[in-house]
């Protein structure tokens, strides 16, 4: 019990101590490592078309030369083709990647 007291003071003052930008990036680190229950839905239009459940994080594209963002996000996921937020035999996790440019899409953590 004491020393969990320890880690929160440390985590503190660290994350006190650092550039916003620092900040953002020890908590992406952090929830990495612990996992997120993420959904990725994408839409045409006001339809939703693909549903990706189990979604660890999204990652954007870098340039191979260079370190340049490219226009798209990538990830693993559940593929839910049938649309109802729960992995059914047959659906298996896939790769996938999506355009910033064309295709709308929302991303949270699995409300369940």
């Amino acid at each position: 019990m004491k020393w969990r007291g320890v880690v929160l003071i440390a985590v503190s003052a660290l994350g006190v101590a650092c550039t916003q930008e620092t900040q953002n990036k020890l908590g992406r680190a952090i929830q990495n490592w612990t996992g997120t229950n993420g959904v990725l839905e994408i839409y045409s239009g006001d339809t939703l078309v693909r549903r990706f459940i189990e979604v660890d994080k999204l990652s954007t594209a870098v340039a191979t030369q260079g370190n340049e963002p490219r226009p798209y996000r990538f990830g693993y996921g559940v593929f839910d083709e049938n649309l109802n937020m729960q992995k059914d035999p047959g659906e298996k996790k896939v790769y996938f990647e999506f355009s910033d440019y064309s295709t709308p899409y929302v991303f949270f953590e699995h409300p369940h």
